[in-house]
């Protein structure tokens, strides 16, 4: 299984468990009938403030259902590791967990595999969720997971050295140029180019802007198509080019985070939880800070989307009482109040309420990134694909191949891997 996609946050909650549980107080659901006591397993990652979060809004959630109770089992923070643990017992035909923190990359294999349950019989109205992560859930038709917390890669910017974020990616490199030649200690742009999921998300982000995707509309891939060799030619230009150094080709998240949050970037790509920390007392970039979507050279604007879900395993005992704790949990108020203890960014629009934006307005530019968030193709194949792009990526940036050759030969593998003779 791929590297998980939805950063951990360094960021602090901005307000305490109290107004958590006075918020949450106000969470209307209907209470468990009959006096037998159901016990459920919740399955989740997050420690520090998420788990702190996720405790208060269960123990706000068994004071409405009295006859339900939670126990939260805590998977390991390696999303690797998650992802093992709960392919072992949901093969296994175990009952338990019954509830269970899906990254929004895992739904379509969880639900080819029949380990989860179509959440349609319990009618949920979706209206008011990102449609993104909506869609992410679904597969053949049917939704297998609730949105729970939206991530989506913006640009960052600094207000200070751009006066307007670019809207193409010529622009960005002329902004960027102009600011590094006042200042020649400064990166162009920071991104994340190891080998590894991140490197494919800022891949996506660069070729929807172009116009470019990884499978058409009818699931086949497209990888070698004209607009995905220039996004990624543009990206590796980038680095040749010393727009950004040569050392993103090892660079993840937290390199990204390192080098904008101590001034030394002009734009970066990066997830929301940058953002607080990049407001925090002391830093380098405090009051200088932009988030946006990535720029558009002849497509439209591409935030790959990131972020946790909530599934029903489909061998539970007790989906009724399973599906009242998931949609406690995803409701706009226990959102809201999980938003100011942990930073997480709600998956509801309903959810950044006006005083969740005064104790953190940062959420006001981030939810305008939202509107173009991506997910990457809804597929059980997608990690064997993600796997192929990697590839691609990493001997294009370490140049053992041109960026043609490498999507060539992601093409030819990928296209295997879809008609069901891929290794």
């Amino acid at each position: 299984m791929e590297q998980r996609t939805r950063v951990k946050r360094g960021a602090v909650g901005v307000f305490s468990v109290m107004i958590f549980t006075a918020t949450l107080a106000g969470c209307g659901s209907t209470q468990s009938s009959g006096s037998k006591t159901v016990n459920l397993v919740f399955a989740t990652q997050g420690l520090g403030t998420e788990a702190q979060a996720t405790s208060q809004a269960v123990k706000e959630f068994e004071k409405l259902h009295p006859h339900i109770h939670v126990q939260i089992e805590t998977l390991s923070a390696s999303s690797n590791n998650a992802y093992q643990t709960l392919v072992t017992d949901l093969n296994s035909g175990s009952a338990t967990p019954d509830v269970i923190t899906s990254d929004v990359i895992w739904p379509p294999t969880f639900a080819a595999a029949k380990w989860i349950m179509p959440l349609n019989r319990f009618h949920p109205n979706m209206s008011r969720f990102f449609p993104g992560m909506v869609k992410a859930g679904e597969y053949q038709g049917k939704l297998y997971a609730m949105p729970w917390f939206i991530n989506v890669e913006g640009l960052y910017y600094r207000t200070d050295l751009v006066k307007t974020p670019p809207h193409t990616f010529a622009q960005l490199v002329s902004d960027a140029r102009t600011a590094m030649a006042a200042n020649p200690k400064l990166t162009g742009l920071a991104f994340e180019g190891n080998k590894y999921e991140g490197a494919v998300t800022v891949f996506q982000d660069v070729s929807g802007g172009f116009g470019g995707s990884f499978l058409n509309s009818k699931g086949q891939p497209v990888l070698n198509s004209p607009q995905n060799i220039r996004a990624l030619s543009w990206l590796d230009n980038a680095i040749k080019s010393g727009l950004s150094p040569k050392a993103v080709t090892g660079w993840e998240e937290g390199n990204v985070q390192q080098t904008f949050l101590s001034g030394g970037a002009v734009f970066a790509t990066n997830w929301p939880y940058l953002y607080p920390l990049a407001e925090q007392k002391g830093s380098q970039v405090a009051n200088k800070v932009g988030f946006v979507p990535p720029p558009v050279q002849g497509g439209k604007p591409t935030a790959s989307l990131g972020g946790d879900d909530l599934v029903i395993n489909k061998n539970t005992k007790y989906p009724q009482q399973a599906w009242e704790l998931v949609n406690f949990l995803t409701s706009a108020k226990t959102m809201t109040a999980r938003a100011l203890i942990s930073g997480d960014p709600p998956a509801r629009t309903d959810a950044y309420t006006s005083s969740l934006l005064k104790k953190a307005p940062w959420f006001k530019q981030e939810e305008a990134v939202y509107a173009d968030a991506t997910p990457r193709p809804v597929t059980p194949l997608y990690p064997r694909i993600s796997a192929r792009i990697q590839e691609a990526l990493s001997a294009t940036y370490s140049g053992q191949l041109t960026p043609k050759q490498a999507l060539d030969q992601a093409q030819t593998a990928v296209k295997a891997i879809v008609s069901g003779h891929g290794g």
